[in-house]
């Protein structure tokens, strides 16, 4: 005992014990329940830094957009451009069956039916259909935005994604064209839409997007704790609580007083432009935040602090969509190549970000700042056109060749007209009930 006690204050004295030799120790003396040792390190930060590729799911011919495990983990299904629906055991890496979906356009969606033994699936495609295991769809409400400032004025809202609250499974959140997202419940929806109006229980938006409209939903997710995760396009990530709302009704967000609006939580560095991207969860609690990008990178930032922990290439080009294990710390991802990855936790060197994140996140702020628009009136766009073209003019008067002149007034002509965007546009192609006209 005494030479124990020595060799651990030498230890101590020199160098901390192992990562989780604490938790292992009082597991092995049964101090804590085994489940609770397995939930902890399952959520352990070093355990997500040493996420890496275990292997790749080969079969589609196209792009894929959607993967999803069963409820028991051991099976996963995806769907792609193909249109084809795939069934895979992830962890032999192998192709248990594959059907023709029907649709006749790309697959976004897979999803497989609960309280089924997994042999039931829904899938949504690009033609607009959906498998709904009746004859008809039953038609809820009509999702509408104000516009400007007229209330009375609506246009209907174009939706991305619907997720459902999965510690109240009355409620379920939308996202689409406009910058709210928008929670219902479903029992306050009649089967007859013809008398539903469109309220929302509840709305989502930082208080700087309210107004926009230039941006876009294109994913959400809900945690275990009910906390909704909304990712925009060409913007950021936003983590709202139960707590948060902009107003009950989108039209009227604007006078909500700011001081009783708490901030959302915000994850940047990646890029949501190119692709209609998804959001996730990562961890037994959810303690981390997933989302793919369009420099082909895979974002992993800690829940709490939006700290960024984990960067993985996950695609050549593009990554679309993730989606967690059930039950143990594996993720599965999919973009513009043709297969499904598999990340799990693999070796014992935990490998830092990569030297080039900072280049990497910069290189993405600029892209979305780039892509920004300016909004101009026509009156300035015609003042430097006419700016413009007097240089040009003048340029062209001291050629001595007059069919050279003619030939190049041709040219200037054309370059002056290509100014908006590319488009030989007259003014009258301006839209008539706008004085503002974006340039890209």
């Amino acid at each position: 005992m005494e030479n124990l006690h020595s060799h651990r204050g030498i230890t101590n004295a020199t160098t901390s014990p192992p990562h989780g030799f604490t938790d292992i120790f009082r597991r092995e003396l049964g101090l804590s329940h085994p489940n609770s040792f397995a939930r902890r390190f399952s959520a352990s930060e070093v355990l997500v830094k040493s996420l890496d590729l275990y292997g790749k799911l080969d079969g589609h011919e196209g792009c894929v957009n959607a993967v999803e495990f069963n409820s028991t983990g051991d099976i996963l299904v995806s769907g792609s451009d193909d249109r084809q629906i795939m069934f895979w055991n992830w962890e032999s890496k192998t192709k248990l069956f594959a059907y023709p979906s029907g649709h006749t356009d790309n697959i976004f969606q897979t999803k497989i039916m609960p309280f089924t033994d997994g042999c039931r699936i829904v899938t949504s495609a690009g033609d607009g259909q959906f498998d709904l295991r009746s004859n008809s769809a039953t038609k809820l409400f009509c999702c509408s935005s104000s516009i400007g400032n007229n209330k009375q004025t609506l246009s209907k809202v174009g939706l991305n994604s619907i997720v459902i609250d999965c510690r109240n499974p009355y409620y379920f959140a939308i996202g689409g064209s406009d910058e709210y997202a928008r929670v219902y419940d479903m029992r306050k929806c009649q089967w007859d839409s013809a008398r539903n109006s469109d309220r929302p229980v509840n709305t989502f938006c930082p208080l700087y997007l309210i107004g926009s409209n230039n941006v876009h939903i294109t994913g959400l997710a809900y945690s275990s704790f009910g906390e909704l995760l909304v990712s925009y396009n060409d913007e950021l990530i936003y983590l709202f609580e139960k707590n948060m709302h902009s107003d009950s009704s989108p039209s009227s967000a604007t006078s909500e007083d700011p001081k009783n609006i708490h901030e959302a939580q915000v994850y940047s560095g990646h890029r949501n432009a190119q692709t209609i991207k998804g959001v996730n969860f990562f961890g037994p609690n959810d303690e981390y935040v997933l989302s793919g990008s369009d420099c082909g990178h895979i974002f992993i930032w800690k829940k709490k602090e939006a700290k960024l922990v984990r960067l993985m290439v996950g695609d050549q080009h593009v990554v679309n969509q993730l989606e967690a294990h059930p039950h143990i710390p594996i993720l599965a991802t999919c973009g513009i190549e043709k297969n499904v990855k598999i990340w799990a936790p693999l070796g014992n060197d935990i490998p830092p970000l990569p030297g080039n994140v900072k280049e990497i996140m910069e290189t993405n702020r600029q892209g979305r700042e780039d892509r920004s628009r300016v909004t101009l009136t026509p009156d300035v766009i015609m003042h430097v056109l006419r700016l413009q073209r007097r240089q040009t003019l003048a340029y062209i008067e001291r050629r001595h060749n007059r069919a050279d002149i003619v030939s190049d007034e041709e040219d200037a002509e054309g370059y002056l007209l290509g100014f908006l965007d590319g488009d030989a546009s007259s003014e009258e192609d301006y839209p008539g009930n706008s004085r503002d006209c974006n340039i890209s």
